[in-house]
């Protein structure tokens, strides 16, 4: 063969050179496509959390709304300059280490993703003012307040709500479209053992596209382009691309919306038990912090009256030294008298103990520390006093004169507005009590588990088709022609697949298994219904108990203390024993301890009652709201 010649050498080298430059083009395009979807979509950590956040608070919001009638705003983000931090600050507390303030106060460690977060933005709001080396009066409503910002059971309540949330959003992606994206480039060098040395390029990209429907079928596609070129025996490329489509239908086993979109509906369902639940921890939490304060400030009530009886028997001791010293007395008594005040003074200082034990530990359920000077508003137990003193009825009478030794028992005159009738009380817990209905919906799960583990035992039978189109290319395959994707020239598959009932031992197992949990949820059920007409019962009973203490306890009060002035009187005549203004003095101590506990008892009843009829409610800032309104005189039926 003759000399090729030059000028058509060259227009062939510029024929590769174009369709090379061509075929770089279209995979750069490519690429540059996938990168800008990772732009859009990809982000960064702080744009994931944000994501994450948006869509957890608008899920909460959402069911909220639609359970309770009305949404609150719901974050995990803690206010970073929360009563707990100030306190350390301001009252100069021992702290062990950064994390004592908070995680926005931590050193951030190596690698950490998000340079401002946590940070400190936000203000708790609560309107408590620290004065510089004053101690902090806190009263029942800032309490319950601080409480619900604080504590880190409160927190992690609130948490689990948000997780809940979190999973639902991931249940509901399992039957979006599902877009993903894959770019790679490779450099091959190969060498023989003849010497010859091959190298090449491989670049190889993909965009697919999937989505699952509630009825089980399963739809996907993808695209991918391949560009090889070989770096020597002239340089030669060779484009592919390739397009796959399928689907996947199931017409027995697995089908059907109720059977594929039950993760979907049992995530659903948890936000739903987890809002409920939350919403039953806040009533408890804030009766029960309720209850602490009131606890603390008996206490407190116990140790001033134990110091008023420390300083009437240290009055006495020194009047019996004194009648002694005069020869109307003996030592004897004088002994007595000493020993008799020395007693008071344990006593005393047993109660202040225990007054500041359950202080700090009150401070501990609020998420404050232990250490923080605090005091709280003693006015408190002198409002509440006044307020069920409407219920105290006389009975002095009754057991001092008249023949009659009959036994009457607690009536319901004087009785307070929430002491109603046992069966109203029962049957407005069914239909308030949100842990009941939480039960009632585990019923029904159960009824669903079985519906799906029923059909797990059945045949299978899957509708399956497939679509591939184009060619893909690899560095051996460089010097063949660019691949199209035609229509013409796929290639296509149908398949009926089935997979008859002969083995199912493990399915019988959960089958049976279902069945049996369903019984174990109607139980509980059960349980639930005769758990809450024995707390309501015994509520009612609690209320009626101490509203009778109350009326005992008050006439008790009046009779102790008009023992203690008669026997001081007739100490001084000689016509008592010293004996004699002992039992005075600790039958009044008794008794106003008895009384205030009363006070305290029938309260505590009143609120528990009502989160035993789920009546109680809480509002936003995590204050009570009661179901009695004062204003009316009643109840709000």
């Amino acid at each position: 063969m003759g000399d090729i010649p030059k000028k058509q050498i060259n227009a062939v080298s510029s024929s590769r050179s174009g369709k090379l430059k061509m075929r770089i083009r279209f995979y750069l395009l490519f690429m540059l496509t996938l990168s800008s979807l990772f732009i859009v979509t990809g982000c960064t950590a702080s744009k994931y959390r944000r994501d994450a956040d948006k869509v957890a608070e608008t899920i909460i919001k959402d069911k909220q709304e639609q359970l309770l009638g009305e949404a609150e705003d719901f974050t995990i983000e803690r206010p970073s300059d929360i009563l707990r931090r100030r306190l350390l600050i301001e009252q100069d507390l021992p702290r062990s280490g950064d994390g004592s303030l908070g995680s926005d106060n931590l050193e951030p460690i190596a690698h950490w993703p998000e340079r401002d977060y946590p940070k400190a933005e936000e203000t708790s709001g609560d309107d408590i003012v620290l004065e510089p080396g004053q101690t902090l009066k806190l009263f029942l409503i800032q309490a319950l307040q601080v409480g619900a910002m604080n504590s880190p059971e409160y927190q992690s309540k609130k948490e689990e709500v948000f997780k809940s949330a979190l999973s639902l959003d991931l249940a509901r992606n399992e039957f979006g479209l599902t877009l993903r994206g894959e770019g790679e480039t490779s450099i091959t060098e190969n060498k023989s053992g003849s010497g010859d040395t091959v190298k090449g390029v491989e670049h190889s990209g993909s965009l697919s596209l999937s989505k699952t429907l509630k009825s089980g079928a399963k739809f996907a596609t993808s695209l991918a382009v391949d560009l090889v070129s070989l770096l020597t025996q002239g340089q030669t490329s060779s484009f592919g691309i390739t397009g796959d489509a399928s689907v996947s239908i199931p017409l027995l086993r697995g089908a059907g919306r109720y059977i594929v979109s039950e993760p979907l509906t049992q995530a659903e369902r948890n936000v739903v038990y987890a809002i409920y639940e939350f919403e039953k921890y806040k009533q408890t939490f804030a009766v029960e912090i309720a209850r602490s304060y009131l606890n603390v400030l008996r206490q407190l009530d116990q140790v001033d009256n134990n110091a008023e009886v420390y300083k009437n028997l240290m009055v006495s001791a020194r009047r019996t030294r004194a009648l002694a010293d005069a020869g109307r007395s003996t030592e004897i008594q004088v002994d007595q008298a000493v020993q008799n005040e020395l007693s008071a003074r344990n006593r005393w200082i047993n109660a202040t103990d225990s007054y500041n034990s359950s202080l700090d530990s009150f401070k501990k359920s609020l998420g404050l520390p232990p250490d923080a000077n605090i005091e709280l508003d003693r006015a408190e137990l002198e409002r509440l006093t006044a307020r069920v003193s409407g219920i105290v009825r006389d009975i002095g009478e009754s057991t001092t004169s008249g023949s009659s030794t009959e036994l009457v028992g607690v009536g319901m005159e004087n009785a307070g507005p929430l002491e109603m009738e046992e069966k109203a009380a029962i049957e407005l817990a069914f239909e308030n009590r949100l842990d009941l209905r939480v039960s009632e919906g585990e019923v029904y799960d159960a009824q669903r588990a079985v519906v799906v583990k029923a059909d797990a035992l059945g045949s299978e039978l899957t509708l399956l088709g497939q679509a591939n189109l184009g060619q893909s290319r690899s560095l051996g395959q460089a010097g063949m022609e660019d691949a199209s994707i035609r229509l013409d020239e796929g290639v296509y598959k149908g398949l009926l697949n089935i997979d008859l009932p002969l083995e199912r031992t493990a399915e019988r197992k959960a089958y049976r298994e279902s069945l049996i949990s369903l019984e174990s949820a109607v139980r509980n059920l059960q349980s639930m219904e005769d758990n809450i007409k024995l707390s309501i019962r015994n509520r009612l009973r609690s209320m009626s108990k101490a509203r009778e203490a109350i009326s005992i306890q008050t006439r008790a009060v009046e009779l102790a203390e008009k023992r203690v002035k008669s026997t001081d009187l007739f100490f001084e005549a000689g016509r008592a024993q010293l004996r004699d203004i002992l039992e005075a003095q600790e039958a009044l101590l008794s008794a106003r301890n008895s009384l205030t506990s009363a006070v305290i008892d029938y309260r505590m009843a009143e609120l528990e009652f009502q989160i035993d009829t789920g009546i109680l409610e809480i509002d936003k800032k995590g204050l009570i709201v009661e179901y009695y309104d004062e204003e009316k005189d009643d109840v709000k039926l």
